[in-house]
């Protein structure tokens, strides 16, 4: 049995880019997450313990995005995941979207974002 803890529209700002102002000045990210956990205990005991806390899965993402700049979307997406999976034993697949809202690139564009998925 799988089931799934969803993190939506996490707002964080952080410091992600190669420009020179990304590297300067805080940006603001959306990051979602999604990680699917064996749900069976937790559903009939009603105990946190018997699942991941979701609350511990926020903390983990915030500390990334907090600890140091990113280059690349790809690599803070990555970095969430693996993260995301070594967090709980429990947890066998873990998705991150993570969305840059208004990137410097000279056209209307609401955000970009970069998705990375993985599976123990």
């Amino acid at each position: 049995m799988s089931d799934q803890i969803i993190i939506n529209s996490f707002r964080v700002m952080a410091s992600v880019g190669v420009l020179d102002e990304e590297r300067t000045r805080l940006q603001p990210l959306v990051i979602d997450a999604t990680v699917d956990v064996d749900g069976e205990k937790s559903g009939a005991s009603d105990n946190l313990e018997d699942t991941l806390n979701y609350a511990a899965l926020v903390e983990a993402i915030d500390a990334i995005v907090q600890e140091r700049h990113h280059d690349l979307l790809e690599a803070l997406a990555d970095e969430i995941a693996r993260a995301s999976l070594n967090l709980d034993a429990r947890v066998s697949r873990a998705e991150v979207v993570v969305t840059k809202v208004r990137p410097p690139i000279g056209f209307d564009v609401d955000s970009v974002a970069v998705r990375r998925s993985l599976s123990r």
